[in-house]
């Protein structure tokens, strides 16, 4: 770069250090960062620094117009005319029917027998329609049992018998090798009709089905679509499939197709594990693409508490494959308000079209007879607003991130080599400036984080729940505000005599060498996400350079701003929709994360780290403005009005407003524990109504309007019981520790459990093997837990290796459909050396929790009395539970 854009330390030649227009005949501007430097005659121009009002005007709108396109492009769901292959409305029509019968849990007669039989009349319907045609449909329905174990929410084992799958093998008359997989789950939860997980992909799987065998060509390879009855069992029925079903083996490649919202776009999460041919087949067919590889290293680092059949494909199949979700509003995922009509025709028929082309794409490829051949590293993608999708090898990525590096590095060594750069003074500025970056995003976090803690002990946690902009206005207006603040101070401060317009430059070379650094880390991670840095880097960089001249000769006028900002648009949109999609996904989810994690500290943090990122190249114009007063002032009006406003309550969490319900969650469980001793007698007995919330306020905004349920009837956990004494229908106690239990009358199941112990003898090498039989509902919990020394070495389940003890226990997820014989099962357990005369008897306490999800059993007059008293605001998910503990 030229001289004039090193930094100078000189004093204003009338005591003033904003001056509009700056000499470069005088002197002193000659001067560089070591002193005077040969003074040579230069032509005299006016270098200008930005009116403040203009500022943040351009900045206002340059924000404003680019959060426009990204929500245009979200609300455009079909792009062009549909090729009318895919027919939505039909598929609309089977997803009212498969909803029309209510929740349909696995083990259901909704479930089981309304729903299978429903998809068994339509798949006859299209095999009848296409038997003249050159393709054949063949009807399995399995019925697997089953165990495994999955490291998810902290790890469990899961237990199946006789749920339900429908496949449905589609291939030409002469037959197919190599299959494709396309998979959806048509269960439910409990109390949830589960129009968009997953009703609505199976109503799309059964339109593509349609269309596919009504081809009027041959199919090169077969395609078995999976209707599986046990999905939200903790991916049991894909399970099932996968590792019993004959048709597995021919599996090639599979799409799963999810849900962890309701309607909008269906967007590609994963892929893989490697396979990019997979990737390319999807940029290459889709007709309205949407996808992210920043989504899928994301939800596959576990910080998403949720997880979907690809895990079970890939894990116990070994097959690689492409997993799509409806991830909006997710504030309605696992409620009543997942309804039908809720689902736009527009997301069916985008989903038909994508799901369609895909996969007539993938059956007709070279690829899929042998995918192994293809199987090598990984891929970059990401869609570009829906209407293009950017897709390449990971190892192209690695060259094209690196050589972004290498071009920034050549941009500041060459500002490095300058002559006025003597004694490393432009590099000791530049540390010096970074410095300063980083000491401001730190307090900025700090000072946000703060905030977001006094809002939560001041109970007035989750008031964005309900609107999200409330958060944006108060913690972002925090977070702009702080850091403008400590930028502003540095530039008074410590850069007192220093030209405004040097600065501005360097504080820009700061940015760029941050995200560079990002980039260098990333990269050689080899996480695919570092394209995100390389456009952070690639087209400020080049931008900056293409402005020089018109930076030199006018500095930070309006026609150079707004060229700058055009300038880094492409990243900052595609930016802005990464963002998009994080607050899409993470907002809802902390209305269900538990009571123990500060979901406004979690905001916060996602809102500062938000602001921090889209600021980096914005800082330039902090030191190129005459001044910052005004928005200082205007970011402390805007924060202080909401911070008021938040503290008097004027923001409430929930709504029931038809349009848009932001429910409250709280799970209701009407049981009766009843606890054993060594000789099987019974030593205790209660019942109540146990209560959980799954947000962070607990029962702040029900005791009001239920005053029973108070802290006075506040559950503590009972360590020496197996998890804690209570009916824990997935092992997530470390997310709800705070519970109510309101005593009630006693539960009385038409089909209580039945348990009982078959044997109990010593083994030759020392351990204690007891066999067990059950008989119950569908679905029971099963939870061990050794006593102080002792150990269990074996058991009946999965690999036969007892896996995944929480904190000493273990948990054991059971389901089972329709006609399941008893639950007969055993474990070995190595006896302590020696007895722990302070801890409970025995070497083992067993405990066994059924859950009534449907039918007689499910209600009773108290928690129908009780549901009714709840606000409409809230969710109460409810169901009656029985818990049995036992010692040996």
């Amino acid at each position: 770069m030229e001289k004039d854009t090193t930094i100078r330390r000189i004093k204003s030649l009338h005591g003033r250090q904003n001056n509009v227009s700056e000499n470069k005949n005088d002197s002193q501007d000659q001067c560089g960062i070591n002193g005077c430097s040969e003074v040579k005659k230069k032509p005299e121009v006016s270098l200008y620094l930005l009116h403040e009002g203009v500022g943040v005007a351009l900045v206002t709108v340059f924000i404003l117009v680019l959060w426009g396109v990204v929500h245009l492009s979200l609300q455009q769901l079909v792009i062009g005319k549909s090729t009318g292959e895919f027919n939505a409305i039909r598929a609309r029509k089977h997803l009212e029917r498969i909803t029309s019968v209510g929740p349909r849990p696995t083990g259901s007669p909704e479930n089981e027998i309304l729903t299978v039989n429903f998809l068994l009349e339509q798949i006859e319907h299209i095999k009848a329609d296409s038997a003249s045609g050159p393709n054949s449909v063949t009807v399995d329905v399995q019925r697997p049992t089953g165990s495994f174990s999955i490291d998810f929410l902290g790890g469990f084992t899961s237990y199946y018998d006789r749920v339900s799958n429908i496949a449905v093998r589609l291939e030409p008359k002469a037959g197919a090798q190599h299959l494709m997989l396309a998979n959806c789950h048509f269960d439910s939860v409990a109390n949830s009709p589960g129009a968009s997980d997953d009703a609505v992909s199976c109503a799309v799987m059964l339109e593509v089905l349609h269309s596919l065998a009504n081809l009027s060509t041959p199919l090169r390879h077969g395609v078995v679509f999976l209707f599986n009855g046990a999905e939200e069992n903790v991916l049991q029925a894909s399970h099932g499939f996968i590792t019993q079903h004959p048709w597995a083996k021919q599996v090639r490649a599979f799409i799963n197709l999810e849900a962890a919202g309701v309607g909008g776009k269906e967007v590609v999460f994963q892929t893989g594990p490697e396979n990019p041919w997979l990737v390319q087949a999807y940029v290459h067919a889709a007709k309205h693409p949407f996808a992210s590889v920043v989504g899928q290293e994301v939800f596959q680092s576990g910080v998403i508490p949720s997880d979907t059949d690809f895990r079970i494909y890939r894990d116990f199949g070994n097959i690689p494959g492409i997993d799509l979700a409806f991830i909006e509003n997710g504030f309605l995922y696992h409620t009543k308000y997942d309804t039908s009509d809720r689902i736009l025709t527009d997301s069916i028929q985008r989903a038909g079209d994508n799901i369609l082309a895909v996969l007539k794409h993938l059956v007709m490829s070279e690829e899929l007879a042998d995918s192994s051949e293809y199987r090598h590293g990984n891929m970059v993608f990401f869609d570009l607003l829906g209407m293009v999708v950017v897709a390449y090898p990971a190892r192209v990525g690695t060259i094209i991130n690196y050589m972004t590096a290498m071009a920034t590095f050549l941009y500041l060594f060459k500002k490095c080599s300058h002559p006025s750069n003597v004694g490393g003074r432009y590099i000791k500025e530049l540390v010096y400036a970074t410095a300063v970056v980083i000491l401001s995003w730190l307090v900025t976090l700090l000072t946000v984080l703060i905030i977001a803690l006094v809002v939560s002990l001041t109970g007035r946690s989750m008031f964005w729940y309900n609107d999200f902009y409330t958060c944006i206005f108060m913690y972002g207006s925090a977070a702009t505000g702080t850091m403008v603040l400590i930028h502003t101070l540095a530039k008074n401060l410590y850069y007192g005599g220093v030209r405004r317009l040097e600065l501005g430059e360097l504080y820009f070379d700061v940015s760029l060498l941050l995200w560079c650094g990002a980039l260098v880390y990333l990269t050689a991670n080899d996480l695919c996400s570092a394209y995100v840095p390389m456009l952070m880097v690639a087209f400020p960089l080049t931008t900056k350079l293409l402005l020089v001249r018109e930076f030199k000769l006018r500095g930070a006028s309006v026609k150079y701003s707004v060229l700058y900002q055009l300038g880094l648009a492409l990243p900052y949109v595609h930016f802005m929709f990464l963002i998009w999609v994080v607050f899409e996904i993470f907002t809802p989810i902390l209305g269900r994360s538990g009571t123990e994690i500060p979901p406004d500290v979690v905001l916060a943090t996602l809102v500062t780290l938000a602001t921090l990122f889209l600021s980096s190249f914005f800082l330039h114009f902090i030191y190129l403005a005459r001044s910052t007063k005004w928005l200082l002032a205007g970011l402390g009006t805007v924060f202080t009005v909401f911070l008021v406003l938040v503290l008097c309550g004027m923001f409430f969490p929930y709504t029931a407003d038809p349009s848009g319900p932001r429910p409250k969650r709280v799970f209701l469980q009407h049981t009766t524990r009843t606890f054993h001793g060594l000789d099987g007698q019974v030593k205790s007995r209660d019942s109540g109504l146990w209560i959980n919330s799954f947000d962070y306020t607990g029962m702040q905004h029900i005791t009001p309007i239920i005053p029973e349920i108070n802290d006075t009837i506040r559950t503590s956990c009972q360590e020496d019981r197996p998890f804690c004494g209570y009916p824990w229908f997935l092992p997530v106690k470390f997310l709800v520790k705070k519970n109510w239990y309101l005593p009630a009358p006693e539960v009385f199941p038409r089909s209580p459990i039945e348990f009982q112990v078959l044997s109990k003898e010593q083994t030759k090498w020392g351990t204690v093997k007891i066999t067990f039989e059950v008989k119950g509902p569908s679905h029971m919990s099963l939870y061990l837990r050794p006593h102080q020394g002792a150990s269990l070495s074996s058991w009946s389940f999965g690999d036969g290796v007892p896996q995944y003890h929480l904190a000493g226990e273990y948990f054991i997820f059971y389901s089972h459909g329709l006609d399941a014989p008893a639950w007969n099962f055993w474990f070995e357990i190595q006896p302590p050396r020696e007895e722990d005369p302070s801890g409970p008897e025995g070497i083992i306490s067993v405990a066994i929790s059924s859950h009534y999800f449907f039918g007689e059993d499910q209600r009773t007059v108290q928690l129908e009395d009780m549901l009714k008293r709840f606000p409409k605001w809230a969710f109460p998910s409810s169901w009656v539970s029985t818990y049995h503990m036992y010692r040996y």
